[in-house]
């Protein structure tokens, strides 16, 4: 029990701490990562009127294990999804951002004659944001909802998840101790290996597990699973030669796409939190006065450079990605401190032994003073806009302008070609992974298995049906999928000059799963090339037509998307996501947003015809969600009650007077509430011959009749009016139209 005593008297004097500066820290509307830095600071030796901690070096385990359940905690609020949905501005603003100040970071240490991995740490350690920080900011000052707060939250969800990817990639450059290009190159493709394989592999098993156990599962189960599982990735990078954080975060993705994300997230918070507290007051241990003193001036200079680097990165690489330059200095000026990751970074030289005793008291402090500024620089923005602008030359306005109209998205002649080729290699390196995997583990565990208990050549026979087996389903979908899709038929049937292309696009992906099996029977059997090649086009031939191969790979492959996307369907049956066509209705400067109905306002039980909001503000009701009803395209006889939540399109500025005219704040995610009916847009040409042609909306019977909505009409010129029923329609006009699918597909046949 003696041994235990300075842990537990550590730990004591560490929360205590933690506890005391996190009270002060909230009372003075500060960052709580802030308070417990100093609460660290206090319980250290350097801080002589307080007690000290005895055992630094348990402490640094329990904040090895932090930054474990950190990780973990990012994973489980993390998407992969998300990247395709920030979009390329994100993408383009993130990797500018990184690769800058990683560059600049480097250089400015450099400048001061550190060693090169003290430089490349310190650029690593500047080029990440802190979500926390920038997110709790925006909110204070009411800027959460505006557009560029949407694109810094997207950028800094791909920082945080390159920030992982760096991380792996330090960790190798420092254990080999040299910047070769190849070892690094080969390292990143490592990366990209496991992390696939891992993520396939994760997402197709554990939502099966958890769908199985889950009558036995109570909050304690499910909590010891969840970490018992992050534990075991942990082991399992560690083995493969990555970082414990690259592990916990990996398997924080894959519990993010089951439907117990939300409640494995709510279950280990209170131990990320305390845990996650041990880490920061550990970095706080690291702060030395005598040594932010002696090395005031780096600390100047790296202030500096955060702020200013951040600030004119961030710039760019939004004006890049074609936003208004209003856009990009906002963003830009909302970026510039450093956080979390860089503690982690900082903590990851440490440990590697790669990085001098005064770096991390000195990003600490970096960090300290940039996190301090961020409300005064995101307040600066405009002021910024507003003076950079009255200076610039006419011509360089007149460029960005241009650059920016030029930038936004528009369906290009080449969107098929663009959509089939990513499918194409999307498709390519995901099963070419799977079936390197099925041959390592074939090749390195079931190969001397079976030589150990089937003699003679019948081991290799048996090691080859097992493992062509089990690669036949990734093979054939190797082979086969996307050459009966849509975009296939459409390219071939487009043009006589798409169907060379398209051949060789099939013609190359029988070869490559011809090599796969080229390869494990060349390897098992030592027997003429021509024989095996005989064989490998009897075995893809039978791959092709086996219904059992067929079968297989459509079950696998249907399991996975269902698990991929179980908790993004329940999201949409409960409401809590808009629908898919909400996005569509951005290229019309259309919006789906969510109001709640307050008791006290005067619509509340009027029916639709009397309230008449597409006449008195350009906005329609698509749904009524009423507890656990939904009602899809209301009629003009249905009501609304208080606390109902209605789904309205409409464009912003008549959003915006809706909301002003009921009186309440807009919900754009809406909670707790059920429904069914998938709805979807289409648009409806109005030809000569079209039944429609010369009928107002009322005659049509398009809402009536079909149970549809008008949301808009597009004239030949392009311009899109609010839809008026006493209007006849006429040759040209675009009709744009919501509504069940079963409805839609009724009125798109007459």
């Amino acid at each position: 029990m003696n041994e235990l005593a300075p842990l537990i008297a550590d730990l004591a004097l560490i929360l205590i701490c933690a506890g005391i500066m996190t009270l002060v820290f909230k009372k003075l509307k500060q960052p709580l990562v802030l308070g417990y830095i100093v609460a660290g600071f206090i319980a250290s030796p350097h801080f002589s009127l307080t007690p000290s901690v005895m055992d630094a070096a348990s402490i640094h385990v329990w904040s090895d294990i932090g930054v474990i359940f950190l990780l973990f905690a990012l994973g489980l609020e993390f998407s992969f999804k998300k990247i395709v949905k920030v979009g390329g501005p994100a993408i383009i603003a993130a990797l500018t951002i990184i690769f800058g100040m990683i560059a600049l970071g480097f250089t400015v240490g450099s400048a001061f004659g550190w060693s090169k991995m003290d430089a490349l740490f310190l650029g690593g350690m500047i080029c990440m944001s802190s979500t926390t920080i920038i997110y709790k900011a925006l909110e204070d000052l009411g800027l959460a909802k505006k557009k560029f707060a949407g694109l810094v939250m997207s950028i800094l969800i791909l920082e945080d998840i390159l920030a992982v990817v760096l991380m792996v990639v330090l960790s190798t450059v420092a254990v080999s101790s040299n910047f070769e290009g190849g070892e690094l190159v080969g390292s990143i493709l490592k990366l990209v290996f496991f992390l696939i394989l891992w993520l396939l592999v994760g997402i197709y098993l554990i939502p099966l597990i958890l769908r199985k156990t889950r009558s036995l599962m109570n909050d304690e189960t499910l909590l010891v699973v969840s970490l018992g599982l992050c534990f075991m990735m942990v082991v399992i990078a560690a083995k493969t030669g990555f970082s414990a954080a690259f592990g916990a975060f990996i398997m924080g993705s894959i519990l993010s796409e089951t439907l117990e994300a939300e409640h494995i997230e709510h279950l280990v918070k209170p131990v990320k939190d305390l845990f996650g507290a041990i880490f920061f007051v550990s970095v706080g241990m690291m702060v030395d006065p005598a040594m932010i003193a002696q090395y005031w001036l780096p600390i100047l200079v790296i202030t500096i450079t955060v702020i200013l680097g951040q600030a004119f990165f961030a710039t760019a690489g939004v004006l890049l990605s074609g936003q208004p330059l209003k856009t990009a200095l906002q963003c830009g000026f909302s970026l510039t401190q450093i956080g979390e990751f860089s503690f982690i970074i900082a903590s990851l030289g440490v440990t590697l032994g790669v990085t001098s005793h005064f770096l991390y008291p000195v990003v600490v402090a970096v960090s300290v003073i940039t996190i301090f500024l961020t409300p005064y620089m995101i307040r600066l923005a405009e002021p910024a806009y507003g003076l950079l602008y009255r200076h610039l030359p006419e011509k360089v306005r007149t460029v960005l302008n241009n650059y920016a109209e030029a930038s936004e998205p528009r369906s290009g002649k080449d969107s098929l070609w663009k959509q089939f080729l990513g499918a194409v290699i999307r498709n390519v390196i995901i099963y070419s992974i799977l079936c390197i995997a099925v041959c390592i583990i074939g090749f390195s565990v079931l190969l001397p298995l079976a030589e150990k208990w089937i003699p003679g050549i019948w081991a290799h026979v048996a090691a080859a049906a097992v493992i062509l087996s089990a690669m036949a389903p990734f093979l054939r979908a190797l082979m086969i999928k996307m050459n009966k899709s849509e975009e296939f038929y459409a390219l071939w049937e487009e043009n006589k000059a798409n169907r060379a292309p398209l051949i060789a696009s099939v013609v190359i992906r029988f070869l490559l799963a011809s090599s796969f099996v080229f390869y494990v029977l060349a390897r098992l059997f030592h027997i003429s090339v021509l024989l095996i090649l005989l064989l490998v086009v009897g075995i893809v031939v039978f791959l092709l037509f086996s219904r059992w191969t067929k079968q297989y790979s459509h079950r696998i492959e249907q399991t996975f998307m269902t698990n991929l996307n179980s908790r993004e369907k329940r999201a949409e049956y409960l409401g809590e996501k808009k629908p898919e066509y909400a996005s569509r209705l951005l290229d019309k400067d259309l919006h789906l947003t969510t109001f709640d109905i307050p008791a006290e306002v005067e619509w509340a039980g009027k029916e639709l015809r009397e309230l008449n909001f597409g006449q008195h503000y350009g906005v329609h009701v698509v749904s009524i969600l009423r507890g656990a009803k939904r009602i899809n395209i209301p009629k003009a006889t249905d009501r609304i009650f208080p606390h109902d939540r209605i789904q309205v399109i409409g464009t912003d500025s008549g959003l915006e007077a809706f909301g002003k005219a009921m009186e309440a704040s807009e919900q754009a995610l809406p909670e707790n509430f059920a429904g069914e009916g998938e709805m979807i847009l289409r648009r409806l040409a109005i030809g000569s011959t079209s039944p429609f042609i010369g009928r107002n909306l009322l005659e049509s019977g398009i809402r009536n009749r079909y149970h549809c909505l008008v949301a808009g009409i597009e004239k030949p010129d392009g311009a899109l009016h609010v839809p008026n029923a006493t209007l006849p329609l006429e040759d040209g006009d675009v009709v744009w139209i919501v509504g069940e699918r079963k409805d839609i597909e009724a009125l798109m046949a007459v």
